[in-house]
């Protein structure tokens, strides 16, 4: 182990335990902490990174463009640093900083994997793109229907309390629909569509019989008044760090409220090496944490421990861990931590111009879009393939940046910019990728980080499924634009590597059965059942809408669990 290991003697120990411990601070690690707190337990909150202030360290969120050093371009360094991040979108001067230092921070790529990480408190609670659906039985029932890999151990109505729980408290704008596969939840006011998005949703409801449904996105952003946030101002700078507080993060959210409690501790610059296993109790008695500043050893304990680290680096520590009693790590007796990773695949969808409304216009910067809800393989719809695919999307006109290809330069260029430009409406398609044993991460014999530990080797692809889906995305989106009203519709499919969609999931799959999964139906490790793992890791199938409400939903209802059973002495 590198660095010094500190001798802990009883004194220190008592100083070093607490009730629980949470492993990361994102947005489910921030649901862990605040639930836990508030049922009167001690908690230690551990981040890997540096600690990251609401508010006083959102640096460049009231900056104008042009107070920007690079006018929002990184720099070269900063590419050498980041050359994953630098691969695509992420890759921009008011952020680009708050990603992870690949350099420090490396993992192996046996296939292409694009893994978007930022170790800072808060984790990606402060850059993700707040999408917040809940799940309904299609989802949870799907495997089990098509015969694929293994069941769900919950069914939505283990999980609509708890979606209701964290929606009261997150704050979810939406509409409410009456969708039995996209089911409606305790809503803040939606935002509004604009007049090209209603448009054509209402000329799609014609069209196909109602039988699609375009809708605005349900979105973590308050739009009305909700305690201690301000509403969204519609800046749409969210990934800069709101300093209203109008999108839901650890840092406006979950964090104060745990703290408000007098019950948490929050230690950042602490990463934990392993969890400590104790083989004659069987369970865990706490963890070990490399600080990341000054490479010294400690250890931390607890009666339960919670892994938030996200998907892939809650299998790194589970995989570390009492590896003397089972060589794959802890919860690995059923031969599938580290395996079953999914992700949505995207990158790919259609756009075209709309005609008619040249004399209309629209106010703000609205941080969010349309969503167009799955109905591939439902209710009598047959594909070539398994599941199915949602769209997000919107329409905008034309702004002051676009090529005027007739100008350049001169009072007849300033003039043109001064008008907006075409309308335009745009979708693109998030799939489902399916649970594949062999699409799956291990720790590396060969590579190490900066702190001596070995890194993750990622090797994982979408497949068949997939790519047939992809076709059918492409080809939907297009028809349904043209039956939209759209002109000159075009198409694009960049590619889909793993890791893409930013939606890792699987690798400590639930299930029931401790032969075939990791985590038990209320997410306990079934190898030590005062461990539970709650974020993406737990997810047995991927569904094709966003995820992160439900990672929500499920660290509620497992902290309420623990600590019913923490109280009975079963743990």
């Amino acid at each position: 182990m590198p660095g010094d290991t500190l001798n802990i003697n009883n004194k220190a120990q008592a100083q070093n335990t607490y009730d629980a411990i949470v492993i990361g601070s994102g947005i489910s690690g921030g649901w862990a902490a605040k639930e836990l707190s508030e049922k009167g337990l001690k908690v230690l909150m551990l981040e890997r990174g540096r600690n990251y202030e609401h508010i006083k360290d959102y640096n460049t969120a009231n900056k104008d463009p042009w107070e920007f050093e690079h006018r929002g371009s990184v720099t070269q360094e900063q590419r050498k640093e980041r050359p994953v991040i630098s691969r695509g979108w992420g890759a921009s001067e008011a952020v680009m900083e708050k990603w992870t230092n690949e350099k420090d921070c490396p993992y192996v790529e046996k296939k292409p994997f694009n893994w978007w990480r930022t170790y800072q408190l808060g984790g990606r609670s402060t850059l993700w793109g707040r999408q917040s659906y809940r799940w309904s039985d299609f989802d949870f029932e799907a495997n089990k229907k098509d015969g694929w890999a293994i069941d769900w151990p919950i069914r939505y109505k283990d999980m609509a309390p708890w979606y209701d729980h964290v929606e009261k408290f997150a704050g979810i704008s939406g509409s409410l629909e009456g969708l039995q596969h996209l089911p409606d939840g305790q809503f803040l006011p939606p935002m509004e569509m604009n007049c090209v998005e209603k448009d054509v949703a209402a000329r799609l409801t014609d069209y196909y019989k109602g039988n699609r449904h375009m809708i605005i996105g349900r979105v973590a952003h308050i739009t009305a008044p909700h305690p201690a946030r301000t509403q969204c101002q519609f800046r749409n700078r969210c990934w800069e760090g709101c300093p209203f507080g109008g999108y839901f993060s650890t840092q406006s959210s979950t964090l104060p409220a745990a703290m408000a409690t007098g019950n948490l501790t929050v230690r950042p610059w602490s990463i934990v090496t392993k969890i400590i296993y104790d083989k004659d109790t069987k369970k865990a008695k706490g963890v070990e944490v490399v600080d990341g500043e000054t490479n010294k050893t400690y250890e931390f304990y607890s009666k339960i421990v919670f892994v938030n680290a996200s998907a892939l680096n809650s299998a790194w520590v589970l995989m570390n861990s009492a590896t003397d009693i089972w060589p794959e790590g802890l919860g690995s007796s059923s031969g599938e931590l580290g395996h079953n990773i999914m992700d949505h695949h995207y990158n790919l969808g259609a756009s075209g111009r709309m005609e008619g409304y040249e004399d209309k216009y629209y106010f703000g910067r609205r941080a969010n879009g349309i969503y167009l809800v799955r109905f591939a393989n439902l209710f009598g719809d047959k594909r070539d393939f398994m599941r199915g695919f949602g769209y997000q999307g919107g329409a905008s006109r034309e702004g002051w940046s676009r090529n005027v290809a007739e100008l350049s330069v001169g009072a007849g260029f300033k003039e043109a910019i001064t008008e907006p430009g075409t309308w335009t409406m745009g979708m693109g398609g998030f799939g489902e990728v399916l649970p594949y044993h062999e699409n799956k991460i291990t720790l590396s014999k060969d590579v190490k980080d900066k702190w001596g530990l070995p890194v993750l080797e990622m090797d994982a692809e979408i497949k068949d499924n997939e790519k047939k889906m992809r076709k059918a995305i492409i080809e939907e989106a297009v028809a349904m634009l043209e039956a939209g009203g759209v002109k000159d519709v075009h198409h694009w499919d960049n590619g889909h590597n793993m890791g893409d969609g930013i939606h890792e999931m699987g690798t400590a799959r639930m299930g029931l059965d401790p032969k075939t999964s990791v985590l038990n139906k209320y997410n306990q490790v079934w190898d030590a059942q005062n461990v539970f793992v709650t974020d993406g890791a737990a997810m047995t199938s991927a569904s094709c809408v966003n995820p992160s409400l439900t990672y929500m939903a499920l660290t509620a209802r497992a902290a309420d669990y623990a600590v019913s059973e923490l109280k009975k002495g079963n743990i």
